[in-house]
């Protein structure tokens, strides 16, 4: 079982989250100023990536808040997990 570091409860089971995504995605300063094309990317559009990321998750069955974890997309392994707002970690370079 995956265990998840909430930064506001602690260790969990991965059953009591969710997942949110890509984190750290800029919203645009001007919306209205967008072709619908260019929204259309900015509402659906993500990154496929292999390896690590960014991500944002939900503690749904505890505190029900949500933060920013470094999870890795193959080995679901979890580098670290920090509170929004807070100074985003560089992802790992490769081979780390």
């Amino acid at each position: 079982m995956l265990l998840i570091e909430c930064p506001y409860c602690g260790r969990r089971p991965e059953i009591e989250f969710h997942h949110g995504g890509e984190a750290h995605i800029a919203r645009p300063e001007d919306p209205d100023a967008l072709s619908d094309e260019a929204w259309a990317n900015y509402l659906y559009m993500r990154a496929n990536t292999k390896g690590w990321r960014h991500e944002r998750w939900m503690h749904a069955a505890g505190c029900r808040r949500w933060f920013n974890a470094i999870r890795h997309t193959v080995s679901n392994e979890i580098l670290v997990t920090y509170e929004m707002g807070t100074e985003t970690p560089p992802l790992p370079t490769v081979g780390d």
